[in-house]
């Protein structure tokens, strides 16, 4: 049995650990829930989708911090460190806390094999029981209805879009994805969806499993209020008048909001939230590297966008900052992603590219990227670069202070600019 008293030196296992970095399936994770005796005693709320799921349970956190629970998050993947992805009231774990309950899920594996997000995710929840939460947010990995975090019932289950991405686990078509996705609703639970268009296949499981299926549109719904700078959110439970706008910005964050307090109204007889708790969650909301602007000049944005559903909301997002004279990109992706889409989908809001392999082998490479954007934006200009590191510091030599820099295409390019920056 493997035993180690740092974190790195656990990570540094689990991730020899496993023959593969996902292996779908639920038995394995089960035995070993079991083995741990781990049954939450309070409310679970689980969020799925294709993008978005980490803002849904950056709101829900601060509501319900706003409310006064007690509250773990659990979340992926993580920026700069491992901590990041569990947190309980907003503080990441301890480094002997998350060692502890990896020992535990060690010892209670047996000849079980288990992939580094699994045991995480057991890891995870079993840091919540010993910490006594009051609930639960679990953000899905990836799909739904095999991944780790569905090893635990929820009490409300939430979808806030479908499109694609993962396509080689998850299908190659919308309504494939929607099955798996659809995987966490539970028989007689709330089960959010907040797609506006949502695929038959998610409609069909919800049907089957009997649950207590929210559509927006339908059971839920947002409206701008007055001049622009208030909102309305209809559920069943009622309207939520008078509410500031989400301090994370892009106007798609309306949507994850509203689906956010449909949530909560759905559990309000086990966690009641009140419109003030509401207001002061939107307000104190904080996820960042989700359109996040840096104070200073020139501005500097940092977005994990990688897929095109992604980039359409950067893109509009990007057209609700206001005018730059130049914008210039530090994109990195992985090789697996739709680069093409990406890439065209922003190619004429993107004046100069600067491109870089993010540090992991599944990157694509420099001249892939370069090839890439002078086909699909070519009226911009293209560098490549040996780093993100070094891409990074040329688009801030480059770009004058009436300027705009846009990190993005992976949670590893924007990493490593963030890791570069606190150097």
């Amino acid at each position: 049995m493997f035993s180690a008293d740092t974190l790195e030196a656990w990570l540094h296992h689990l991730e020899q650990l496993h023959p593969s970095a996902i292996d779908m399936g639920l038995e394995r994770v089960a035995r070993v829930r079991d083995a741990l005796g781990l049954v939450p005693g309070f409310p679970v709320l689980t969020v799925g989708g294709t993008n978005g799921k980490g803002s849904v349970c950056a709101m829900l956190t601060a509501m319900l911090r706003a409310a006064g629970f007690k509250v773990g998050t659990y979340t992926s993947p993580h920026l700069l460190h491992y901590n990041e992805r569990v947190r309980i009231d907003l503080v990441p774990a301890a480094d002997a806390a998350i060692v502890a309950a990896l020992g535990a899920v060690e010892a209670a594996r047996g000849e079980v094999s288990l992939t580094y997000f699994e045991f995480g995710t057991l890891a995870a929840m079993k840091q919540f029981i010993d910490a006594g939460v009051d609930v639960a947010v679990m953000e899905v990995g990836l799909g739904g209805r095999l991944d780790a975090v569905n090893v635990f019932d929820p009490d409300v289950a939430a979808v806030v879009n479908v499109d694609l991405d993962h396509q080689s686990y998850l299908g190659d078509t919308r309504e494939k994805i929607a099955f798996e996705k659809a995987g966490i609703f539970r028989p007689g639970k709330p089960a959010l969806c907040a797609d506006p268009n949502p695929p038959q296949a998610l409609l069909d499981v919800a049907a089957q499993q009997g649950a207590d299926l929210q559509l927006i549109g339908r059971d839920f719904s947002w409206q701008k209020e007055g001049e622009g700078n208030q909102w309305m959110c209809a559920t069943r439970a009622g309207k939520h008048h008078a509410l500031p706008l989400p301090a994370l910005r892009g106007p798609y964050q309306l949507g994850n909001a509203a689906l956010a307090i449909a949530i909560l109204d759905s559990v309000r007889d086990r966690l009641p939230v009140g419109l003030g708790h509401i207001k002061r969650g939107l307000l104190e909301v904080e996820w960042p590297a989700r359109c996040q602007v840096l104070p200073g000049r020139p501005q500097t944005v940092l977005d994990v966008a990688h897929n095109p559903h992604a980039a359409h909301a950067l893109r509009l997002a990007l057209d609700g900052m206001g005018y730059a004279a130049d914008t210039h990109a530090v994109f990195g992706a992985m090789a697996d992603k739709d680069i093409a889409g990406v890439v065209g989908i922003l190619a004429d809001r993107i004046d100069h590219w600067h491109v870089a392999a993010p540090d992991i082998a599944r990157a694509a490479g420099a001249e892939v990227l370069a090839g890439l954007v002078r086909q699909h934006a070519p009226r911009a200009r293209v560098t490549q670069y040996q780093s993100i590191g070094e891409a990074y510091a040329a688009a801030c030599e480059a770009a004058g202070e009436a300027d705009r820099i846009l990190v993005f295409g992976s949670f590893y390019t924007v990493a490593e600019v963030m890791a570069a920056r606190e150097r």
